[in-house]
């Protein structure tokens, strides 16, 4: 296989998924923002009710924000290996060459934790308007 198609197809295959991922992640922070907005308790009957509705998606930007760097990390390893396996397959010893292919390596790493940064910003304010909205059902059941 041509070392320069599998060089692309791990660049874009890991930087598409990591921009896929920053998407999504955004998309779900705004949508919880938007129902949260115009959530109303009093009509919820149950606690457990509420929390599966208010929680809804949470875990998937969580599980975002954990593996992003992950995915970042092997983009990394994997951009790396191809440019170790290059210097082998063609004796080629420039330095020139091998940092640049290492730095390019790198950016994986760096797009994983700047998708996982804000994911898990996104998370923990989430994490406390569902708390708010949780003791206002409980606020409001002891008022009736």
């Amino acid at each position: 296989m041509n070392i320069e198609l599998l060089s692309d197809i791990v660049d874009y295959g890991v930087l598409g998924l990591l921009a896929l991922m920053s998407f999504l992640t955004l998309f779900f922070w705004i949508e919880r923002l938007l129902f949260y907005r115009g959530i109303r308790v009093e009509e919820y009957k149950t606690q457990e009710e509420l929390e599966m509705k208010v929680t809804n998606n949470l875990t998937i930007i969580s599980s975002f924000g954990a593996n992003a760097p992950y995915i970042g990390l092997l983009g990394t390893v994997l951009g790396i290996i191809i440019t170790f396996y290059t210097m082998g397959q063609t004796a080629d010893m420039d330095v020139k060459h091998i940092m640049t292919s290492l730095a390019l390596a790198l950016k994986a790493t760096a797009m994983g934790l700047v998708v996982a940064i804000p994911a898990i910003f996104f998370y923990n304010h989430l994490n406390r308007k569902v708390e708010v909205i949780l003791n206002k059902w409980i606020i409001n059941q002891k008022e009736k």
